[in-house]
């Protein structure tokens, strides 16, 4: 307080010249006492007197200039701290205020409050419908846009939008908002971004990511895509009328009924993404000299409008697919569940993807399929066969599961060619119930063929006396094929099973393989029950079977 006192004193005296003022008094009040002493001692008393009266003047001048100096000193002290404080504080204040209008996150706090504060003289739209309004070339500071509804809404060449009150929207980015405002998005990434009901009619998206991105309900119109990767990528009601697709790549692309694709620009797609190995991955048309005419391109998309994917990452159990398939079938037929394809994603890793009723909660029967199949895969293998119980549809599906799992190719309704997308298609079964019906998803010679093909890539016995797992495997197959009492269905099945028994051979010791031939061997015995015991299959049956799984460790 002391300082700080004398400190305010020497400001003041400073301000109003009072240290010139006070010091004036001293020397006149010290002048008087000197005087005194003339007239009451001799002249020279009086000198002496003077002398003395001088001395005192000087000393108490001297004196007091040391304590106005000092006070001085102090002030200038404080105020330079002060000062420094004050610019110090002042290039913080700057600093944050320029962080925070360039959107730097660690200020988001202070640039929210700020614009919350003008926003409440500027425009307000709080929880209004702005759905399809255009508000081009608008200028948007301190404008409220809090709760509102933004779907479609264009803001294209619009001015000062950063300084407006977005609320949680997609407003709220920067990347997102510069898109909107300029329209020009090649060669961006946009990856998992909610982007739901965002205007980008007319934009330069080439070459764009969008993996996994929500775009329903946006406004496509006429939007250049072409290149973009489009994998997973939300287009419920999406509007693509006059968009251009060309070289797109659109990977399990989550379109509906409700998509508008009229008008689609798009001379060839990819079903996969691309890599190092193989740029143009599952390029469609298949013949890279043709493209889709006008029109083309909505009707070769069309058959995978409302369908469910349920993808399989890891581990996958044939039969656990197959039972919960049929649980949720038979539990919602107002679905109309229909397999159309399976496809093999990557070692172990497969989709299956079924046709749904139109309104179908294809979430609700995602959820519900999941649930079903993780509890059905922790059971034994005892357990589920108990499940099965000679269920021809269930064993049927599980075949399937196990063949996509298998072959890199799949087979097509009455084409024994084989065609380049990865899985079985089987679009033509009208149910899960007919998956065992005549439709059956590949003739049986082609499946022979295919067994063929695995025995002929296992090593031969090396004593003839003792034939291992290709010979015996030669013998159930030709027992299987030449049957009278199988039906054609049950042929395929079972030559399926000796299959996967081909495939396991190639490394019998290994312990997956193992699991695999057991399960094979399993639903062989299934297959051949019932027969009549005059069947030379039966017999073939009860040779071959003991030896084969003895030779895979399982005896």
């Amino acid at each position: 307080m002391a300082v700080a006192g004398a400190g305010a004193m020497a400001v003041a005296a400073a301000g109003g010249g009072g240290v010139v003022t006070g010091d004036a008094g001293v020397v006149s009040a010290v002048a008087g006492a000197g005087a005194a002493a003339v007239i009451g001692a001799g002249v020279a008393t009086a000198v002496v007197a003077v002398a003395v009266a001088v001395a005192g003047v000087v000393a108490r001048t001297v004196a007091m200039i040391g304590t106005a100096a000092a006070a001085i000193t102090a002030a200038v002290v404080v105020v330079k701290g002060a000062i420094a404080v004050a610019i110090v504080a002042a290039a913080l204040g700057i600093y944050i205020a320029c962080g925070a209008l360039a959107e730097d996150e660690r200020y988001g706090f202070v640039r929210n409050i700020a614009i919350s504060f003008a926003a409440i003289v500027g425009t307000n739209f709080t929880k209004a419908n702005l759905t399809d309004v255009t508000f081009t070339q608008a200028t948007h500071q301190n404008t409220n846009f809090q709760g509102a509804i933004l779907i479609r809404t264009s803001w294209l060449n619009t001015q000062k939008l950063n300084l407006a009150s977005t609320g949680d929207n997609y407003l709220k980015h920067i990347q997102l908002r510069e898109l909107v405002i300029t329209g020009q998005g090649q060669d961006k990434n946009f990856d998992r971004q909610n982007l739901r009901g965002i205007n980008l009619q007319n934009a330069n998206l080439a070459d764009a990511s969008f993996i996994g991105a929500d775009l329903s309900e946006a406004n496509l119109q006429d939007a250049d895509l072409s290149r973009a990767k489009l994998k997973q990528t939300q287009l419920d009601a999406t509007d693509l009328t006059g968009a251009t697709l060309t070289g797109a790549y659109i990977e399990d692309w989550g379109i509906t009924r409700e998509t508008k694709l009229h008008g689609v620009r798009c001379e060839y797609v990819f079903m996969r993404l691309p890599t190092k190995e193989d740029p143009d991955p599952l390029r469609k048309p298949d013949n890279k000299q043709e493209v889709f005419a006008d029109g083309d391109f909505a009707d070769f998309i069309k058959p995978i409008f409302d369908t469910l994917d349920l993808y399989h990452n890891q581990g996958v159990d044939p039969r656990a697919v197959a039972i919960a398939f049929k649980n949720l079938a038979e539990n919602h037929p107002e679905a109309e569940l229909e397999i159309v394809a399976m496809e093999k994603r990557g070692n172990d890793k497969i989709l299956l993807r079924a046709k749904t009723a139109p309104g179908s909660d294809k979430s609700q029967l995602s959820a519900e399929y999941f649930d079903d199949y993780n509890q059905l895969k922790a059971l034994s293998q005892s357990q589920q066969l108990l499940l099965v119980e000679k269920d021809q549809r269930i064993i049927s599906l599980e075949n399937m599961v196990d063949t996509a799992l298998k072959q890199p190719k799949f087979y097509t309704q009455g084409d024994t060619n084989m065609s380049d997308i990865s899985g079985i298609n089987i679009e033509g079964s009208s149910n899960v119930s007919g998956i065992a019906g005549n439709n059956s998803i590949a003739n049986l010679g082609t499946i022979s063929g295919n067994v063929s093909i695995a025995l002929n890539e296992l090593p031969d016995a090396t004593d003839a006396e003792k034939p291992g797992i290709k010979e015996l495997l030669s013998q159930l197959q030709d027992a299987i094929v030449q049957s009278t009492y199988l039906s054609e269905e049950d042929k395929t099945e079972a030559l399926e099973q000796v299959n996967s028994l081909a495939e396991a051979g190639k490394n019998p010791q290994e312990s997956t393989k193992q699991k695999t031939a057991k399960t094979a061997i399993t639903m062989l015995k299934g297959i051949f029950t019932g027969l009549p015991a005059v069947a030379s299959l039966v017999e073939a049956g009860n040779k071959l079977l003991p030896a084969i799984a003895k030779l895979f460790g399982l005896g």
